[in-house]
């Protein structure tokens, strides 16, 4: 038994030397992926409808599902239009 293992164990290639380098390439993979552009969402839509009376006033209804959007466009129609006061 001992012959067949010293048999196998002599047959095994030593490993190249350390200052011998072996020319081969080896193959890189460089992998890119596909920059997708994110479009901008679109902003909130939000609906006005605008009224003035005899008097050359300005009053509207806004309606929409961002507040934040609405408060954005009322502050807007007030600096342009000099409308509604805060309350």
């Amino acid at each position: 038994m001992l012959l067949v293992f010293s048999a196998i164990a002599c047959e095994k290639k030593s490993p190249p030397p350390e200052g011998k380098s072996e020319n081969r390439s080896i193959p890189r993979v460089v992998v890119e992926r596909e920059k997708v552009e994110k479009e901008q969402p679109l902003p909130p839509e939000v609906k006005i409808k605008l009224k003035k009376d005899g008097k050359d006033n300005y009053s509207w209804e806004l309606a929409g599902s961002d507040v934040d959007q609405i408060l954005k466009v009322n502050e807007k129609l007030r600096k342009q239009l000099g409308g509604e006061k805060p309350r």
